[in-house]
């Protein structure tokens, strides 16, 4: 009989519909295994290993809550401003910054002279948001990387 399939039908959409929207575009948050992949673009100046440094960028392991311009790396005095003014980095914060860096200190400074070292910008909006659910990830639990 037709009419049993269907509830079975609806909750295998829905399900999947779900399943589909649980990260990303649907609910605009970002999807950190999508940002996982996508962190490789940052890789070539960050790093997420433990106790590692590159020259171009500080660690990112541990950057949500952490304060702005306290790792070990050597900042543009903007970014050590924005720190001692009360910046503190979250899944949002992050997703507006790796937008357009410059931008985002000088509208947080109010200073249209701040500058920062990256220029490196994440064109698109789920983009921006998966890194930093993926960054926040990392935050949450270091021993959580994936090993490739």
């Amino acid at each position: 009989m037709i009419k049993g399939k269907f509830p079975a039908l609806a909750a295998a959409v829905a399900l999947a519909l779900a399943g589909a929207t649980a990260y990303g575009e649907g609910n605009g948050e970002g999807d950190p295994v999508k940002g996982e992949k996508i962190f490789k673009k940052c890789s070539i100046c960050h790093t997420i290993e433990p106790d590692k440094k590159k020259p171009l960028g500080p660690n990112l392991l541990g950057v949500t809550g952490r304060q702005a311009g306290t790792a070990d790396f050597k900042y543009s005095d903007a970014m050590i401003a924005a720190g001692e003014k009360g910046l503190v980095w979250d899944q949002e914060n992050i997703a507006e910054y790796v937008a357009d860096p410059r931008a985002f200190l000088r509208e947080y400074l109010d200073d249209e002279k701040a500058r920062t070292k990256m220029s490196f910008k994440l064109k698109k909006e789920q983009d921006r948001k998966d890194v930093a659910a993926y960054l926040e990830s990392l935050s949450e639990d270091p021993e959580s990387l994936s090993e490739e």
